[in-house]
């Protein structure tokens, strides 16, 4: 059980001045946080550790060149171009 006098403890290592609103609070929302961990303590730890819970299946479609925009007609439509390449803005100086 946390006590005011642990918040306080804690405030001042922590180097902070609390009043006693805060003292109230504070005392609450780290019992609640032991508790939490009370409730971790409970978990089954004796199960099968695995990566990946739900099966994986590859949603995305195989990688394949297909039939395209012929270059010209893609540089018509570039703001900048330089031998033959479409030129974007200088990212680093």
């Amino acid at each position: 059980m946390i006590t005011d006098r642990d918040v306080l403890h804690i405030a001042n290592l922590a180097k902070i001045e609390i009043n006693d609103e805060e003292v109230e609070k504070f005392r609450k929302d780290f019992q609640d946080i032991l508790d939490y961990f009370n409730i971790l303590d409970e978990v089954d730890e004796n199960v099968e550790p695995s990566f990946q819970v739900l099966p994986l299946i590859n949603v995305f479609r195989e990688d394949e060149a297909k039939k395209s925009l012929p270059r010209e007609e893609v540089l018509k439509n570039a703001r900048h171009v330089e031998d033959g390449y479409i030129k974007g803005p200088r990212v680093v100086e």
